[in-house]
């Protein structure tokens, strides 16, 4: 008897912590709320400068984002989320837009305009919940932050396995719309739809899998699994053999894996994150997209990956909620890691980057940045250096 009562002692020990390891986004946050119409928002202001050669130069202050979340309960099990989003206080953009129901602890679904549940910082990029000032490249190019389509699917939490877990089915990237939306230099970037009057060929899968039963530790195992999307499809005769050609040739394949985690134990903090992403057809889109007599440059393979290490020197001050965190960046990213036969790779999107600096959270909620920056491509010589500062506020 003793002994199943320690047992079970332990057991809850384990869930209890389990549970602590879990991550919110804002999103998460209002779905948790449980008054009928629900608030929340974040929001950043940058400055950047170039530490680089002889010359001045100027320093650029941006808004960056400023977003705002409304959301509403109908009923404790079916709940709306919305996001609006102003980038550099003149462009507007709908974030999210999703309607969830749960049908029980472990099962919700959810259609509508939601993240792609790929690595950390694409669900997670409110200010308040990475070092740095800026994101990492990884989260620009490969997986391009903040990527988002309209889909369907379900998401859920199984405490007792300590498994969060993701699986939807999205509209995919838009791959041709009369010109290539893909190329070496700024890979998947530019193939975002966003919600905004996407078109699509074909639906694309999406999912994702989070284990948080280890003390301090989330690992995450991500998915993408589709082809891009393209306007020659549409209208297009099934018996005009030339012109399906011709549109094939418009249409990526593409899958992504990504793994990643986050870990925290007193006052170190740590995580990472790797992406590969394998294209398929991109010998006969790099020849179909030639613009002026030279072909595109998409690479049919592109790889990246950081790990981030910080701690927060104010750990053992039992009386304040602050934090000061130094951390360390380090990343590399390369949207030209494998070439089809007969196409070269730039040197210039083979890019490692050191990232050093101060996190200071001084309160929750509420964060103060400051880091240098080294960046440096396969064809530079030295490192170019930019000084970045901060502040944000998620709530």
């Amino acid at each position: 008897m003793k002994q199943l009562l320690v047992a079970i002692m332990l057991f809850c020990s384990f869930t209890l912590t389990a549970q602590d390891n879990t991550y919110k986004n804002s999103a998460d946050n209002l779905l948790i709320k449980d008054s009928k119409l629900t608030i929340g928002g974040y929001g950043e202001a940058h400055y950047n400068k170039s530490l680089d050669g002889d010359n001045y130069s100027n320093a650029k202050l941006d808004v960056h984002r400023l977003v705002m979340l409304l959301g509403y309960n109908f009923s404790d099990r079916v709940k709306f989320v919305s996001e609006l989003e102003f980038e550099h206080v003149k462009e507007v953009y709908v974030e999210q837009a999703f309607l969830q129901f749960k049908l029980n602890e472990y099962i919700n679904f959810r259609g509508g305009l939601m993240l792609t549940p790929m690595g950390i910082i694409n669900e997670y990029h409110e200010p308040t919940t990475f070092n740095g000032v800026e994101r990492p490249l990884v989260d620009k190019y490969l997986a391009p932050t903040t990527w988002r389509e309209l889909g369907f699917g379900v998401s859920g939490n199984i405490i007792s396995s300590s498994i969060k877990y993701q699986a939807y089915i999205m509209g995919g990237f838009n791959g041709y719309d009369g010109s290539a939306k893909f190329s070496g230099s700024n890979g998947l970037r530019k193939g975002r739809q966003k919600g905004a009057e996407a078109f699509s060929t074909t639906p694309a899968f999406t999912g994702k899998v989070e284990y948080y039963g280890i003390k301090g530790l989330n690992v995450g195992l991500s998915t993408y699994i589709g082809k891009t999307s393209t306007t020659l499809y549409d209208g297009l005769s099934k018996e005009d053999e030339v012109a399906k050609a011709q549109a094939d040739s418009s249409v990526v394949g593409i899958a992504m894996v990504g793994t990643d985690f986050r870990y925290r134990n007193n006052g170190l903090i740590l995580r990472g994150q790797f992406y590969y992403n394998s294209l398929s057809n991109t010998d006969e889109y790099n020849q179909f997209t030639a613009k002026d007599g030279k072909n595109n440059d998409l690479g049919k393979a592109m790889m990246g990956y950081y790990l981030d290490a910080g701690y927060n020197v104010l750990q053992s001050c039992n009386k304040t909620e602050m934090e000061l965190i130094p951390f360390v960046r380090y990343e590399y990213s390369n949207t030209q890691y494998k070439m089809e036969e007969g196409f070269s790779a730039s040197a210039k999107n083979d890019k490692t980057a050191i990232t050093t600096g101060l996190t200071l959270k001084l309160t929750k909620g509420v964060v103060v940045k400051s880091d240098i920056q080294f960046l440096k491509s396969d064809a530079d010589d030295s490192y170019s250096k930019t000084l970045n500062m901060g502040i944000g506020v998620t709530f």
